[in-house]
């Protein structure tokens, strides 16, 4: 209930330091950088290398990859018959194929399944999110805006991403089965533990309601598919169809119903893809994802494949 509370004291911090000013302009950029850079590194190091390794962390891994995937399709395939731009086809490729794992899927897992759930948040996060962001969201990003990026471009900026870089150590200590000293230990779980606080302070400071008329029905599609359509595939496909059960499965699926990334939405908004529908993909999105996440939350409890 803590976890809960804290989240909702920081989302709402945010938005009062941005609105009295008492933030700095852009001072979101600061946390984002620290909370990327430091914060989730640390968590990797801190959780990778304790996670067992088995057939079913594919499935939490897999999740960002079948949502930009799916993205891609759908909204190429409604993008023609409505006949939209390409600049808004990327803009919502971007916005509604890259889930928020990290600055609302940490303090959401955390409020539901304690530590041991953000071991797999960790693995939707580093080898899903933020890989598949940094290849292939660059590359789309720069497709839909007409930019240009070779491929040793998009390699070198994945050598360099810190969470990255700290994502293959600690599988490696993993796969050695290397104990990290029990003081550096603690350090990195401390570090870790600036990732919530400071993440839905930096995304409450973004939340900005702007008005909208042509944005409506793009908000629309990108939402619904983003905070339904997708969630939807990935209960079918996991629960449904491979039947598969467990608290890594379940913690997989609330991640697929997480809101728009804040980082996706910086990135398509730096090429120039539309950027006051991404806008308003963060600031409607991420709230109301957190209704649809208690919705779907309560369909995976109450549906009867949870803990069969």
């Amino acid at each position: 209930m803590s976890n809960l509370i804290l989240l909702f004291i920081c989302l709402f911090l945010g938005v009062i330091l941005r609105k009295t000013k008492l933030f700095p302009e852009n001072g979101h950029l600061a946390l984002n950088a620290f909370v990327i850079n430091i914060s989730l590194s640390a968590l990797s190091l801190y959780y990778i290398p304790k996670i067992v390794l088995n057939f079913q962390v594919i499935f939490p891994v897999l999740v960002p990859w079948l949502n930009i995937l799916l993205a891609f399709l759908f909204f190429t395939f409604l993008g023609k018959k409505l006949k939209w731009s390409k600049t808004l086809i990327g803009a919502l490729i971007m916005c509604a194929g890259f889930g928020n794992t990290s600055f609302v899927g940490i303090p959401v897992i955390q409020s539901i399944y304690g530590e041991s759930g953000l071991k797999t948040v960790m693995l939707v996060d580093q080898p899903g999110s933020f890989v598949a962001l940094s290849t292939i969201g660059i590359t789309l990003a720069n497709f839909y805006s007409c930019g240009k990026s070779s491929s040793s471009e998009i390699l070198k900026k994945i050598l360099k991403f810190p969470p990255f870089v700290t994502f293959l150590i600690a599988v490696i200590l993993n796969i050695l089965n290397i104990n990290v000293p029990l003081q550096i230990d603690e350090v990195f779980n401390k570090l870790g533990a600036t990732t919530v606080p400071l993440a839905l302070v930096s995304v409450g400071s973004q939340l900005k309601w702007q008005k909208f008329d042509k944005e409506a029905k793009p908000l629309f599609y990108g939402l619904l598919f983003k905070l339904i359509l997708f969630p939807a595939v990935i209960f079918l496909f996991y629960f449904i169809i491979l039947k598969q059960r467990g608290e890594i499965i379940e913690v997989a699926f609330l991640e697929s119903a997480m809101g728009p990334m804040v980082t996706a939405a910086i990135i398509a908004v730096a090429h120039q893809l539309e950027p006051k529908l991404c806008n308003l993909m963060l600031g409607v999105g991420i709230p109301l994802s957190l209704l649809t996440l208690t919705a779907w939350y309560l369909v995976m409890k109450y549906s009867g494949l949870v803990g069969v």
